[in-house]
């Protein structure tokens, strides 16, 4: 019994991120959108580290992570009984 709980909390706490790490994933995700989006927005006349040009950088991620989701598939469940009815959209 011991064995099973010390592993379940090792499993547990090795999935936490600390800060500094969540951070560093951040820069990442930031520095990746830098790559993918900056010359397009440049392209589109906006000089290279102005604030319109991050500005054009977050607004172009967001419109493609908005396509991206609208077209994935979902799924729609419901329970309940006598006209009390719950459903959830995933």
């Amino acid at each position: 019994m011991r064995t099973t709980m010390a592993l379940t909390l090792a499993l547990l706490l090795g999935g936490c991120a600390t800060p500094a790490e969540r951070a560093a994933q951040q820069q990442r995700e930031v520095d990746e959108m830098i790559v993918v989006y900056g010359p397009a927005c440049e392209r589109l006349g906006f000089p290279n580290g102005s604030d319109q040009w991050r500005g054009c950088i977050l607004n172009l991620d967001t419109k493609n992570a908005i396509a991206r989701y609208r077209t994935s598939p979902t799924t729609t469940t419901c329970f309940g009984h006598r006209g009390f009815f719950n459903c959830s959209s995933f």
